[in-house]
Order: C-alpha cells, then sequence, then structure tokens
C-alpha cells in the first residue's frame, strides 16, 4: 500500500453513521460490523471508523468486532489525545488517522493543524509509528500543512475536500486546483495522499481522476444512499464511478 502510480484508487468506507442510527435507539441493531462485511463483499479496499471522544457512533468494543469480522485493514480516525492514543496501541489498527475534533461539532471540520501543533503531535504520532501503526494527518490542502506533516515524518495524509465539495462553479476549478496540486507535492516527497470529506456521486470522479491519490475514503454520503438503495449497490456505485477514471 505504498506509491502513487495513478493505477487502481482505493476505496475505504467510513461506516460510522451505521453506528448513529443504531445509536439513535440503543440496542445493537444496525450493526455496523455488518456494514463492514458488506464493504468487503463488494470490493471496497478498507473500513474507516471514527472513535469519538463522546461516543457518539463508533463505540470502543466496535473496533474489535469489526478487526475479527473482516480482513480488510481498519482505518482508526482519532483525535490526538492520551486516551485515543492508548486505545490504537491497544487495538493496533492498520492505520490511524489523526483528525481535529470538537465536541460541539456536528461532524469533521476542516483539516487537522499540523503545523500549529506540531509538539503536541510528534510524541503520539512517534508512538503510533514504533507500534507498527500506519499514520495519517488528516489536513487542509495546503503547503503549509504538508510540510508539517513531513515534518512529523507521516507517511500518509489525507486531503480535506470540503472546501472542494462546497464549491461553486466560480471557486470550484480553483479548490480542485489546490487538491490535485497538493496530491503532487506529496507524492514528490514520498508522502501517500489520500482525499476524504463531502464527496458524493456528483463530486467524486475530478478527485478520483488525480493520479497520485492513492485512496478515498468516503462515508456519510453511502450510508445515506443506502437507505434507498442498499449498502452494496451504495458502494458499488461508488466503486464504478472511480474506477471509470482511473
Amino acid at each position: 500500500m505504498t506509491g502513487s502510480t495513478g493505477g487502481r484508487l482505493r476505496l475505504g468506507v467510513n461506516i460510522d453513521h451505521v453506528a448513529t442510527i443504531r445509536n439513535a435507539r440503543g440496542g445493537e441493531h444496525p450493526d455496523p460490523v455488518r456494514a463492514a462485511r458488506i464493504v468487503a463483499q463488494v470490493g471496497g479496499d478498507g473500513i474507516t471508523a471514527h472513535l469519538r471522544e463522546d461516543r457518539r457512533h463508533i463505540r470502543d468494543d466496535d473496533l474489535r468486532r469489526i478487526q475479527d469480522s473482516t480482513d480488510l485493514p481498519l482505518n482508526l480516525e482519532m483525535a490526538a489525545t492520551e486516551e485515543m492514543l492508548a486505545i490504537a496501541l491497544a487495538h493496533r489498527p492498520h492505520a490511524a488517522c489523526i483528525v481535529p475534533e470538537r465536541r460541539e461539532e456536528r461532524t469533521t471540520e476542516g483539516g487537522l493543524d499540523a503545523a500549529g501543533q506540531h509538539n503536541r503531535l510528534a510524541p503520539i504520532v512517534g508512538r503510533l509509528l514504533d507500534a507498527g501503526i500506519r499514520v495519517s494527518l488528516f489536513i487542509a490542502p495546503e503547503e503549509r500543512q504538508l510540510e508539517a506533516a513531513l515534518r512529523l515524518a507521516a507517511p500518509v495524509v489525507e486531503f480535506h475536500t470540503g472546501e472542494y465539495a462546497h464549491a461553486g462553479p466560480d471557486t470550484l476549478p480553483a479548490e480542485l486546483r489546490r487538491v490535485a496540486d497538493m496530491a503532487a507535492l506529496a507524492a514528490k516527497n514520498g508522502i501517500e495522499p489520500h482525499a476524504g470529506h463531502g464527496l458524493t456521486y456528483d463530486n467524486v470522479q475530478p478527485i478520483a481522476a488525480i493520479p497520485q491519490l492513492a485512496e478515498l475514503n468516503i462515508g456519510h454520503y453511502l450510508v445515506g444512499e443506502a437507505v434507498f438503495v442498499g449498502l452494496e449497490a451504495a458502494v458499488r456505485q461508488m466503486r464504478d464511478l472511480m474506477d471509470a477514471v482511473r
């Protein structure tokens, strides 16, 4: 899972919001583990799960059950806290994506300020890497943040595509170019670039066509589509759209 050659683009599916629906009523249904199995069956390349401080969707016991239920690599989204570091070290996911987190936000808003939080992030990144966990930083597609990722020795960055996803016709070309330019710069410097946030059937293809990108992580939109067509069909459609441009 290294390099950026313009080949097959991996699809990681974030199953958080299956757990959000479960938690709205309590109990065990719908089970995010079942979602993970479906993703594996239809050709998804990984499972992403964000264990938040307030446990609003994925719960601690979900992590082990997900890992036990499928051979797909688990990408654990986590805040840069001692609590989450301990959980990551206990579960040893394939990857840990460090994201900003505020309790009051609806979802992860904006990228991690890797440049401004170097001293806080460095020991956490180091301990994760020492444990053999592939570290990713969820950052805005900005050169300053990418330079910080280099200084932190993160092998992966995931570019926040929210600004692109919400751009109007006048700003869309510039936002797309920003992601493309930073993906190229990351790859040139030996960092594997990923992307995610706000991607849909309608806007995924220009991002998917960026040859240096190795992986997209998509969740909320796919779970929303699954309400109407089922998760299997939703993931297959996204996979087909990505494959059509790569």
